[in-house]
């Protein structure tokens, strides 16, 4: 036949689209052509292919050969389309011929993804996870061949069936019906537990360990200040040792996200850890660029965001966090098209009461003046502040506090909270912290006792409504440890303390 189609995929953001290769080898002066809104990776896989095909022994042929990419309406990137447009070549010219009686697998239940080398070896293609989720997604009959490292990482999809081709050569065997690909072999995960660090390392700080666990049971963000040295960043980085394990689907959509970054395709079922530098852009915290990347706070998908010095940052770029931190998601819009990455992080942030950092210390001298500490809380907006759950102080360490007993393990604060969150899952199929307002009003239910103390607490403080809604949710939070159904005044004057994030 002188046309062969195959398929293969697109990728765009966290998204593979599909798109059809069709393949014409017809007479002619001998020319290649690539179409299909191609970028210059993939017009460039013309002589790839073309030395490919001479490597592994076949003949180029000396025809017009047009390889179009459709939907043509949709940029093309990457090398990952050498191989199905190589197969196409070889189809199309009739030289993928199948021994008497050989069974001859259906071309129409394959996608393809694999760059070629001049020598004809299959080589890496990026997001191979992404790719393979999307192929188990819209066509989970379908059978994907990579090549070896990424097939491996593919095989972690439940449900899709995945080939691992090392040569252009073993692809042609496979159809021809001689030598059929084999499946990868599983990798092995890393122990989930390795380099976890444990709350029992922290001394003292009664209140923040408390906070931290309501942090983890119910999916708040939050913000400790106090002055150097109280124990903000020790505590955040144990964060993750409280959360439950995630599912195989999130892990994988982590995972994922990884992988188009660029960065290695590690598999784990714990939650993801960021904490970028305080000099971070904004394209660097929420994703950009010319041909858009996830940002660190989709990094931090399923995970905690960690921002130490928080004042330190931009504040351009802190406001950037606003609509995330109440969608979920991010959009970022290029002229071309417009990309939206999953961001459903946990952010935990740190901050000096000051500029110097002493103020409120019991022997440290504070040197910073009203105008200059008012100018460094500035940075942070009430709206910015409005949509943090949990802020706290925390006090400076005594001198005595090596001789402190080591407070509870991870572990034993993880399994209340992974009781928490199970109650919360069989209520309302969330955490408390993603609760909407037709939520808090059907799961909120209050004592007539903490209606009271929150009308009080609304007159004093001039709430708005965001801030009203946070405190419920933080109060559902401290009911549910409490395995209460009904919120009571303790839960929400307990609540209402962690609005506070610094001293006066």
């Amino acid at each position: 036949m002188s046309l062969a189609i195959l398929a293969s995929r697109a990728l765009c953001g966290l998204e593979a689209f599909s798109v059809r290769v069709e393949v014409h080898v017809g007479p002619g002066l001998p020319a290649f052509h690539v179409v299909g809104l191609p970028d210059t990776g993939v017009r460039e896989s013309r002589e790839r292919v073309r030395s490919a095909i001479i490597s592994s022994g076949f003949e180029f042929p000396a025809g017009r050969i047009t390889a179009n990419l459709a939907p043509a309406d949709l940029p093309k990137e990457s090398g990952r389309f050498d191989l199905p447009i190589a197969l196409g070549v070889l189809l199309a010219s009739g030289q993928v011929q199948a021994d008497p009686g050989a069974e001859i697998p259906d071309l129409q239940r394959y996608v393809f993804a694999g760059e070629l080398s001049l020598t004809g070896a299959i080589v890496s293609v990026g997001a191979p996870l992404a790719i393979a989720l999307a192929v188990a997604r819209s066509e989970p009959s379908s059978t994907l061949i990579l090549p070896p490292d990424g097939a491996a990482v593919a095989k972690r999809v439940p449900g899709l069936t995945v080939l691992a081709a090392s040569t252009l050569v073993d692809v042609v065997e496979h159809f021809a019906g001689r030598t059929p690909l084999m499946v990868p072999q599983s990798l092995l995960s890393a122990p989930i537990d390795a380099g976890i660090a444990c709350l029992s390392d922290v001394r003292g700080q009664a209140s923040a360990r408390r906070a931290l666990e309501i942090a983890a049971a119910g999916g708040h963000s939050l913000l400790m200040a106090g002055p150097p040295g109280t124990g903000k960043s020790m505590l955040a980085h144990r964060l993750p040792g409280l959360l439950p394990r995630l599912s195989h689907e999130h892990a994988l959509e982590v995972a994922a996200l990884a992988s188009i970054s660029g960065r290695n395709h590690g598999f784990s079922d714990l939650p993801p850890f960021r904490a970028p530098h305080h000099s971070a852009s904004a394209p660097a915290l929420v994703g950009g660029g010319a041909s858009p990347r996830p940002g660190e706070i989709s990094l931090a998908h399923r995970g905690v965001l960690f921002l130490d010095e928080l004042p330190e940052f931009e504040r351009r770029v802190l406001e950037s966090l606003r609509e995330p931190l109440e969608t979920g998601c991010v959009s970022i819009a290029r002229s071309s098209r417009t990309l939206t990455f999953p961001a459903r992080f946990q952010l935990v942030a740190a901050m000096n009461p000051c500029p110097c950092g002493w103020l409120g210390h019991k022997k440290m001298q504070c040197t910073c003046g009203v105008e200059r500490i008012q100018k460094y809380r500035s940075k942070l907006s009430g709206p910015l502040l409005d949509r943090v759950d949990l802020q706290i102080t925390l006090p400076a360490t005594d001198a005595n506090w090596l001789d402190a007993a080591p407070g509870e393990s991870s572990d034993s604060v993880r399994e209340r909270v992974v009781r928490c969150r199970e109650r919360q899952e069989l209520r309302q199929s969330r955490v408390n912290a993603h609760l909407d307002v037709a939520h808090i009003e059907q799961y909120c239910v209050m004592q007539s006792s903490a209606k009271k103390l929150l009308q009080e607490g609304i007159q004093r403080w001039n709430w708005s409504a965001r801030v009203i809604h946070r405190v419920l949710r933080v109060a559902r939070t401290l009911a549910d440890l409490g395995e209460h159904d009904v919120i009571g005044s303790l839960h929400l004057a307990e609540a209402i303390q962690y609005r506070q994030p610094w001293q006066s």
